[in-house]
């Protein structure tokens, strides 16, 4: 956006619906007990400090897990490794996307079906598929997830943003930069990247809740943070044995992972509203 006021007016426009603002406020609540949760857990979140599945009381006010530690406590501290992953793995498929769909929106030679076929050979392979080939060739590791994920996102995000590259490129201001001699550089980055922010935005929200849903998964799985970090599908992995005797071991990682994909995929439908209408109103960004 060119100026502060737009940010505001699109801000306002974005949060006009009741749905808009509980999803902001639910997204904020999740992300703020990932953050400083750590600092507030009761008990370490490895501390063995009682039988294993107590239901909650007094004392534990979430019960006890498979091992007899702090439910409350794994939960304050097992959120923010899951959010910090899916934002580091997002936004590397957006930095890498971003370059190979404006080289191919843009380019007019033999690199943008080249560049195209590659992407569509990367989606001809299941996400989980490919997340579990890495795996067992790299070994299970943090950064074969963030790896793994960026590789699944990737595509999609190039697909994007060439779409709206090889729309803008044709207008009469990146004719007149051509005109002028300017550097292919300068004209993908200073001409066209401002005007294509509208769909990559729109995009942004569901790539990122796709980046938390397959960072969960992985760790569900065993092949991402393991035991005994505490992380909230891991949660739910080990704790499922006991579900009958404290289902707030796994009930409450759970609500709040999917909390916080719903709310998120709630605010980027709210903001890619906006950013239609503003265009609308305007004819189009320059």
């Amino acid at each position: 956006m060119s100026t502060h006021a737009d940010v505001r007016r699109l801000g306002r426009r974005a949060l006009s619906s009741t749905a808009s603002r509980l999803a902001l406020v639910g997204a904020a609540l999740v992300c703020g007990l990932a953050i400083v949760g750590p600092f507030f857990a009761p008990y370490s979140p490895s501390e063995l400090v009682s039988a294993p599945f107590l239901p909650p009381d007094a004392e534990f006010r979430l019960g006890t897990d498979y091992l007899g530690e702090d439910v409350l406590s794994r939960v304050m501290t097992g959120g923010w490794r899951l959010i910090l992953l899916a934002v580091v793995a997002t936004v590397l498929a957006y930095t890498l996307g971003t370059a190979i769909g404006l080289v191919a929106g843009y380019a007019r030679t033999i690199a943008d079906p080249l560049l195209m076929r590659f992407m569509d050979l990367m989606l001809a392979f299941p996400p989980l598929l490919l997340l579990l080939l890495l795996a067992a060739g790299f070994g299970a590791s943090v950064p074969i997830i963030v790896l793994g994920i960026v590789l699944v996102q990737l595509p999609l995000v190039a697909r994007v943003v060439r779409t709206a590259t090889l729309e803008t490129s044709t207008r009469g201001f990146v004719e007149a930069a051509v005109a002028r001699g300017d550097r292919l550089s300068s004209i993908l980055t200073r001409e066209i990247l401002p005007n294509i922010w509208t769909p990559i935005s729109a995009d942004a929200g569901p790539r990122f809740t796709i980046s938390i849903l397959l960072v969960a998964a992985l760790n569900f799985l065993g092949l991402g943070v393991a035991p005994p970090t505490p992380d909230w599908a891991v949660m739910i992995a080990e704790n499922r044995a006991g579900i009958e005797l404290n289902v707030w071991a796994l009930a409450v990682p759970a609500a709040l992972i999917a909390v916080l994909t719903v709310c998120v995929n709630t605010l980027a439908d709210a903001v890619a509203r906006s950013l239609g209408s503003s265009t609308d109103e305007r004819g189009g960004q320059r």
